[in-house]
């Protein structure tokens, strides 16, 4: 039959729907996003601040007509050099995912700066009025600086030239003095464990009289480590005067404030932490002087006093009534000697006595008769175990023959064999196997493996 003329319809399959799970679909978008904006940089106000107990940080950062979640995990948050607040103005970066639980957009932060002032001016600042609020820096708590310490403890790098300035001035200046050195790094993220580790140290050992925490100038991330919170706390709680001699004279750091004196430099931390020599003796002659023209001036007061007092009439009267009050003690001393005697006499009779009655117990005999007792208990004690071990050693040999009589490789012994099938099972009729069956025969020595070719059952039975 001839097609022509007639209509030439062509028709074709709708394409299949695809139908996502919820999952795959938040994870496809999840996985473009994340390759699309791997490093973002997202200015707004935070709100909603919320810290978690795992260390984790989630807030919101919004501006006037948009908002976007972000999360910094703990291990990027504990770098932070500050603490955000609901209403600070910061710049985020980081990359764009999704919270697949609630199907949300995020932005993962890995960096976090406030807008304007440096985040480490903010933490100092913050950790700086939250101290100040505590009562740290009070000068009521602070304690005094002792004018001669024996010992002076430093906490500071063995490297530091601060190190080298202070030892230089305590040598020229007394060289009397002691200083004991706490090694420690003074810049890092390690530096403010080491410090406090320095302030702890010479506390538990009370080995010196007052402790210098010393570094030389440097910039402001230089001297972060001294802004740390762990550390000015560790320095607040010191029991032995502190001194901070960190930085130049208008560097200033968490430590200045807690400390109980700050030098403008470890230099002159050497010089304010001992007097000169020279001065001290100097100062030690005068007080000598003062105090003997002091001294002779008061003698001859009291002399005057005395002679005055020995020319009244009450003064022979005081000296008769000390005399027979001596008289009397005299008398007092002589009748406790004498009962003092008698008692000794008594008590060395009634130990004489003693003595003698002793004497008529020999306690060596009595030792020797008990030691006898306890030799012939523990004979008899022996042969009691003996003889009880000997009875069961008997038992358990007629226990071990008849159960030997028992085994059944005795009966292998004997010309038997044991029949097992393909799957283990002890076979007791023919009627268990088939021709063909595998089956394995335990003998008294060693296992046989066979095949069965015929069977034959006994009917009989």
């Amino acid at each position: 039959m001839s097609t022509e003329g007639q209509l030439d319809f062509t028709f074709q399959m709708a394409q299949e729907r695809r139908i996502w799970k919820v999952r795959d679909l938040v994870g496809a978008v999840r996985t473009h996003l994340e390759r699309e904006y791997t490093d973002v940089w997202v200015e707004g106000e935070i709100s909603n601040y919320r810290p978690a107990d795992s260390g984790h940080l989630y807030f919101t950062l919004k501006d006037e007509s948009a908002q976007v979640r972000i999360v910094m995990f703990r291990s990027q948050a504990r770098l932070l050099r500050f603490r955000p607040e609901n209403g600070m103005h910061v710049i985020a970066r980081g990359r764009v995912t999704v919270y697949d639980a609630r199907g949300e957009l995020q932005l993962s932060a890995e960096y976090l700066e406030p807008k304007g002032a440096g985040a480490l001016q903010v933490a100092f600042e913050q950790l700086k009025g939250r101290l100040e609020a505590e009562g740290l820096f009070d000068a009521a708590r602070k304690k005094p600086i002792p004018a001669l310490p024996r010992v002076i403890g430093v906490v500071t790098s063995p490297r530091a030239a601060a190190l080298r300035d202070i030892l230089n001035i305590l040598r020229r200046r007394h060289e009397s003095a002691s200083v004991l050195i706490f090694p420690a790094q003074v810049q890092g993220e390690s530096a403010p464990a080491e410090v406090s580790a320095g302030v702890r140290y010479f506390n538990r050992a009370r080995n010196v009289d007052v402790i210098i925490v010393a570094r030389g100038g440097g910039s402001v991330e230089d001297l972060a480590a001294f802004n740390d919170e762990a550390l000015a706390r560790a320095v607040a709680e010191s029991k032995i005067p502190i001194i901070s001699a960190v930085g130049h004279e208008t560097d200033f750091t968490i430590l200045d404030f807690v400390a109980d004196l700050r030098a403008p430099t470890p230099s002159a931390a050497a010089e304010l932490v001992i007097r000169s020599r020279q001065g001290v003796e100097e100062q030690a002659q005068t007080l000598r002087l003062r105090l003997a023209r002091a001294t002779r001036y008061h003698l001859l007061l009291l002399r005057q006093q005395l002679t005055e007092l020995a020319q009244h009439g009450a003064f022979a009267r005081i000296s008769d009534a000390i005399s027979r009050r001596q008289q009397r003690v005299d008398d007092l001393v002589y009748r406790l000697a004498t009962a003092q005697r008698g008692l000794l006499a008594r008590q060395r009779r009634r130990l004489d006595m003693a003595s003698a009655g002793v004497r008529h117990h020999d306690l060596r005999r009595v030792l020797a008769g008990v030691r006898r007792d306890l030799h012939a208990q523990q004979s008899a004690l022996v042969a009691s175990g003996r003889a009880q071990l000997l009875r069961h050693r008997s038992l358990l040999e007629q226990l071990q023959a008849r159960l030997q009589g028992l085994s059944p490789l005795n009966i292998l012994d004997r010309g038997y064999a044991l029949v097992f099938d393909a799957e283990g099972k002890l076979v007791k009729d023919a009627a268990q196997v088939q021709a063909g069956d595998e089956i394995r025969a335990r003998l008294a020595k060693g296992e046989l493996s066979a095949t069965v070719r015929q069977r034959r059952i006994d009917s009989k039975r």
